[in-house]
């Protein structure tokens, strides 16, 4: 051993020391060898691991037929060995909506045995667009249909100066609108769709017939049909709606509708298609197009579905699920109150596009519902055209991107695409050109 030589008061409190870290040092190699894992050491002189607050496991009353428990409720405080009392609930005797406390959904006047399988706004399926398919009974095809391509390529429909327009609203979306340095997309995404449908509005002096439509927000849909032996709903608010006072036309042909019952539909199994779908035994069967009876534009022409909300914020795949669900909500929504509810083949098929983006990234889709018989794969099928990812530019800048001393990406607009535009005018026209 080491000796200390100091004087005073001094030594004491070295010993006293240099004995507390002996100490603590041989608690520290008794817990090393017994091979504590788990825990993190710290230090000597605190604690020794990090261990959290112990938790008290909450024990249920235990009920004996025929005794009753001696509890500490007479002397108005706690008591070592007596049970605690159990009050009944207190009632108000008036409505506190700060304090309501809802029924169970056994005691609900909605309440049914069968489950109803939901597809809201949020909803995020797993599988994606197969999924869609499988629950709207749907043959998908890669693209836009030929008819609205040719819009789409026929200069006669192009507005006046569109590149420079388009470009135009663009900057306004993304820098111009707003003094942030980067934008978020619940701010710039609605502002651009909107500047887009007024540059497509402005074509109206060649195609009188776009002055027939309206424009609804907030509209909340309902609609709801049976796949197999389960019941499936999609409702709730989503996006924009364009409606018509005259439908869609078909955009394939009978010959084409009846080569789809060949077709077989694509499985996932062993997942199951009701996946990630929202389950509830509380629900009522009806379908709603959104709008009263004798709503002077009752057809819906387009959906436009704004990625603006962070929240919930859903992935390409996903999205484009939910842009051929409520698409085929809307066609359904309005075949059965056409046609009625009975499952059949329609004569005339109801069909809905659809617009999905994300302030830079657009997602074109057009169902044709052909009919309501959804019960089981055989038969006619629906059919869904579907083109994904179309960029309308790569960056949109206000500081230029430096890295290691050069600009990899310069300010302002970059990498323009007329032709997703030119999809999106031709979308709009389809129906009135």
């Amino acid at each position: 051993m080491s000796k200390v030589i100091t004087h005073g008061f001094k030594t004491t409190q070295l010993v006293y020391t240099l004995n507390h870290f002996v100490q603590r040092s041989r608690i520290h190699s008794r817990l090393i060898g017994q091979n504590v894992a788990g825990h993190r050491f710290f230090s000597i002189s605190g604690c020794l691991c990090s261990r959290g607050p112990l938790q008290r496991k909450s024990t249920p009353p235990v009920h004996i037929p025929g005794l009753e428990p001696i509890t500490y409720a007479d002397r108005m405080h706690y008591v070592p060995g007596l049970a605690k009392p159990m009050f009944p609930r207190w009632e108000r005797g008036w409505y506190d909506p700060h304090h309501y406390i809802g029924p169970k959904n056994a005691e609900m006047p909605l309440y049914k045995e069968k489950p109803c399988y939901i597809f809201h706004q949020k909803t995020s399926v797993l599988e994606g667009v197969r999924q869609a398919l499988w629950l709207t009974k749907s043959k998908l095809i890669k693209g836009l249909p030929s008819q609205i391509l040719s819009l789409a390529e026929d200069t006669a429909n192009h507005v006046e100066n569109q590149d420079e327009r388009v470009q135009q609203a663009i900057k306004h979306a993304r820098f111009w609108d707003t003094t942030e340095n980067r934008p978020t997309r619940q701010r710039f995404c609605p502002v651009l769709l909107d500047d887009l449908l007024h540059l497509c509005r402005t074509v109206q002096a060649k195609h009188p017939a776009l002055g027939r439509r309206m424009l609804a927000e907030n509209y909340s849909l309902a609609a709801c049909w049976s796949r197999g032996e389960d019941l499936f709903q999609v409702r709730g608010k989503n996006g924009m709606l364009l409606n018509s006072v005259s439908p869609l036309p078909a955009v394939a042909g009978k010959e084409e509708v009846a080569s789809t019952a060949d077709y077989v539909l694509e499985t996932f199994y062993p997942i199951s298609p009701t996946i990630d779908l929202q389950l509830t035994h509380v629900y009522q069967e009806k379908s709603h197009t959104g709008f009263e009876e004798g709503y002077p534009y009752p057809y819906a022409h387009t959906l436009f579905l704004p990625e603006s909300g962070q929240a919930y914020r859903l992935r390409p795949e996903q999205l484009r699920a939910k842009m051929v669900m409520f698409a085929f909500g809307n066609a359904l929504a309005r075949a059965q109150a056409l046609y009625g509810t009975q499952p059949q083949v329609l004569e005339k098929p109801v069909v809905v596009q659809s617009v999905a983006t994300n302030g830079r990234v657009f997602q074109f889709a057009v169902f044709q519902l052909n009919t309501t018989e959804l019960g089981t794969d055989a038969g006619v099928k629906n059919m869904v055209w579907l083109e994904e990812d179309q960029p309308l530019y790569d960056y949109a800048k206000v500081r230029p991107l430096i890295r290691k001393r050069e600009v990899q990406v310069p300010a302002g607009l970059a990498g323009y695409r007329p032709d997703t535009f030119k999809k999106f005018l031709a979308l709009y026209l389809h129906g009135a050109a």
